[in-house]
């Protein structure tokens, strides 16, 4: 028995689209990040770039459990001292790019290498519901139905 390792000439990606209204952040960034990767092919390889590309429509209807909308904040330096800045996670889903916390929550869900970072390309984040990807044909994959805890009512 060999182990099997996928070259490039085994790799297939599809395209899948995601609607993130009413669905749970952390567990839409826990599927997205699994799909992006390639962990849901039963020929997966660690060290290829095996996964589809993910298109995520409605961005800024996403759900946060708790008091996260309020309390949990996202920190940057403007690399002055004293320079350290901060915003809510509801503050920047009313913003004007709410797409931001879904990427941010699936970049932190991958591996801080090269290949995540290449993966991360193959990752479309919209605030609406309007895309410009319908040429590929993306499959639906409706995380709302996968398990009654990924919505939140």
């Amino acid at each position: 028995m060999k182990t099997f390792s996928a070259k490039p000439a085994d790799i297939e990606k599809k395209w899948i689209i995601i609607d993130a209204e009413g669905v749970v952040l952390g567990r839409l960034a826990s599927i997205v990040a699994m799909r992006l990767r390639g962990k849901h092919k039963p020929s997966f390889t660690p060290h290829m770039d095996m996964g589809d590309n993910v298109i995520v429509i409605n961005a800024d209807k996403i759900q946060l459990t708790g008091k996260k909308r309020g309390d949990k904040k996202y920190y940057w330096h403007t690399g002055f001292p004293g320079g350290i800045k901060d915003r809510t996670a509801g503050q920047i889903l009313e913003g004007a790019h709410p797409e931001r916390v879904v990427t941010l929550a699936v970049k932190r869900m991958l591996p801080g290498n090269r290949l995540s970072r290449q993966q991360m390309t193959n990752l479309r984040v919209y605030a609406g519901s309007e895309h410009p990807h319908e040429a590929q044909a993306p499959e639906v994959l409706d995380v709302k139905s996968m398990n009654s805890k990924n919505t939140r009512s």
